[in-house]
């Protein structure tokens, strides 16, 4: 087996490492988009509209300023290695042509290249960022050491992330959906039952609680040996510990109520806190302004 590279430094150098040479690096070219073919093994699956729309946008004003990588799979197609949001905007422009630059790289490196990119960019959820983790563990036997070298990342790291693959599938889509942050799942696989992850990532999102609320939270549910009590008790347990509001903020909270319309929630800690005030459409939020006395 070839010595294995580090990933970790960047998209170019990965792409230039030791196994480019100009032989294996053809001239930049505009390529027809309709023979350029996306990447199957892409780690990212969602991409935002409007983030494609603002980069539409730019390009048709100043067009593709960095060329899209590529490799050769005969027949005239090309492989997409890196640039999938400039492919996906240039798709929405009805462009003709792509400017792409052909690189001899190995198939086994493609998920790699494409998922440093993404790191580095930040452009994967935890969830995506698991997914391809164990994609390449189980493709190409890596241990998680070999492939924290590579990624350039610490072991613990990777660890944690594929542990997110343990929790349940409804927990996940939270997650995706950034309704959850990854300190609340590492706190929420603090606990076994699944039933009662479930629960608990419910009362998260429905009370907005911070990670330190939920470790809190936790503590208290296994003083209360949640192991031990049959899931039909779990109800009753949560209600036990749920962490309760000081009454001045319960009967504030009921006045803001009345007086907006709407929900509203205090969170304190310490000395300090915040007021979060809900509203579910652009006439709502108007309304709120004009009772605040906001005219801008």
């Amino acid at each position: 087996m070839s010595e294995r590279r580090v990933l970790g430094k960047g998209l170019s150098s990965l792409i230039s490492g030791s196994r480019s040479s100009d032989a294996a690096s053809k001239v930049y070219f505009e390529a027809n988009i309709d023979d350029v073919v996306p990447n199957q093994n892409q780690p990212r699956k969602l991409f935002d509209k409007a983030s494609i729309d603002e980069l539409a946008a730019s390009i048709e004003e100043k067009g593709i300023l960095q060329p899209l990588i590529v490799r050769e799979m005969g027949g005239g197609k090309y492989e997409l290695v890196a640039g999938e949001r400039r492919y996906r905007a240039a798709k929405l422009l009805h462009l003709k042509t792509v400017p792409v630059i052909v690189k001899d790289i190995d198939p086994q490196e493609i998920l790699e290249l494409a998922l440093i990119e993404n790191i580095q960019r930040q452009d994967l959820n935890p969830i995506e960022e698991a997914l391809a983790y164990k994609e390449l563990l189980g493709r190409y036997q890596y241990t998680q050491d070999e492939l924290a070298k590579r990624l350039g990342k610490d072991r613990s790291s990777i660890a944690n992330t594929l542990r997110l693959l343990k929790l349940p599938e409804v927990i996940r889509s939270y997650i995706i959906a950034g309704q959850l942050s990854m300190g609340h799942a590492r706190t929420i696989l603090g606990i076994d039952n699944k039933e009662l992850q479930e629960k608990l990532a419910d009362e998260i999102i429905k009370n907005g609680m911070s990670v330190r609320e939920v470790e809190e939270w936790i503590r208290k549910l296994k003083d209360e040996g949640i192991n031990e009590k049959p899931a039909g008790d779990h109800n009753v347990t949560l209600e036990v510990v749920r962490p309760k509001k000081e009454n001045k903020f319960l009967s504030v909270e009921e006045s803001l109520k009345k007086f907006f319309r709407t929900k509203v929630q205090i969170k304190s800690v310490g000395q300090k806190g915040k007021i979060i005030i809900y509203f579910h459409n652009p006439d709502e939020l108007n309304g709120l302004l004009q009772q605040m006395g906001y005219s801008g």
